[in-house]
């Protein structure tokens, strides 16, 4: 089987008109699919709302990252929990843009803006319940399937996991340690700020919803492989390396039924780029193999150096 591995250091190698020719073949997506992205994101941010507005805020009970922020500080202040939402949130949505890409900057920013007015809109509306273990449960499952849902569609309801990813290239801890790490300082943070059993519920609603997230998107890790098959394996993985900036290896296969010779490409990308490597794929290929499985941990190369872009 041979190998050959491309890195930044091929961005020499290759032509500016090569790069240019790239970036003339990007096609947006169509309008169904800018349709129901929308759609789903819209669906997940209210659920989202839902989830804050109608069983964990009346109760006193928090969630992780900037909701979690943002619950305190409209306690506090007694200003309206979209406005913080949507405050809070923006300088997250600029780092995404220079990290990430255009389409996930968009997808987050209006998603940000669904769940700011949803919560806005909902805060009249009484608790369903005062049981707060029920409140708990049910909040819990809500946040994590609106939030699912939404980085299902390529976008993000919360700014914490970009920053965890920056972070993470400075820190000898995995996204999800540095995660984890911010919402243990916020969930405690609620003990100060309502009570200390208050914050112990925030704790177990973080912990459903978290898992609730793990069941509304098949794999969601940090670290994912992608094997792409494909007559167009070189145009795909240039488009992988220049607009993701991952590092690609291309192997030459054989089809065991046909006997024919086989281009494929192989790469490592974060969960938060899977929505734009299939758009990327598509874009190419529409026909093309695409197999996408979980890392439990990647070292070596220029992965971890790297981060997201």
């Amino acid at each position: 089987m041979e190998i050959t591995h491309t890195n930044d250091n091929s961005k020499d190698m290759m032509t500016e008109e090569t790069v240019q020719s790239i970036v003339r073949e990007h096609r947006k997506l169509t309008k169904g699919k800018l349709i129901l992205r929308g759609i789903l994101i819209t669906i997940g941010a209210i659920l989202m709302a839902v989830g804050l507005e109608i069983f964990l805020v009346p109760n006193h009970v928090i969630d992780g990252g900037i909701a979690g922020i943002s619950i305190m500080l409209s306690h506090v202040t007694g200003l309206k929990l979209g406005l913080f939402l949507f405050i809070l949130n923006l300088p997250f949505i600029f780092i995404g843009y220079k990290q990430i890409g255009k389409t996930f900057a968009i997808s987050t920013l209006y998603g940000i803006i669904i769940l700011s007015t949803a919560t806005t809109l909902l805060h009249p509306v009484p608790a369903f319940t005062d049981d707060l273990l029920l409140a708990t449960v049910f909040g819990g499952i809500f946040i994590g399937v609106g939030i699912g849902m939404v980085i299902r569609s390529g976008g993000s309801l919360d700014g914490t996991e970009i920053l965890a990813i920056l972070t993470y290239n400075k820190l000898p801890f995995s996204v999800g340690e540095i995660i984890m790490f911010f919402n243990i300082f916020i969930l405690g943070t609620a003990g100060f700020v309502f009570t200390w059993d208050r914050a112990m519920y925030s704790l177990i609603a973080y912990f459903i919803a978290y898992k609730t997230i793990d069941l509304t998107i098949t794999g969601l890790e940090e670290s994912k492989s992608a094997w792409i098959i494909s007559e167009n394996h070189k145009e795909i993985g240039e488009a992988i390396l220049h607009r993701l900036g991952r590092g690609v290896t291309y192997l030459k296969g054989e089809g065991a039924y046909t006997g024919d010779e086989k281009g494929v490409v192989f790469c490592v990308i974060t969960r938060l780029e899977e929505a734009k490597l299939k758009d990327i794929v598509d874009e190419f290929d529409s026909g093309a193999f695409l197999a996408i499985a979980d890392i439990a941990e990647v070292k070596g190369g220029r992965f971890k150096k790297r981060g997201i872009h």
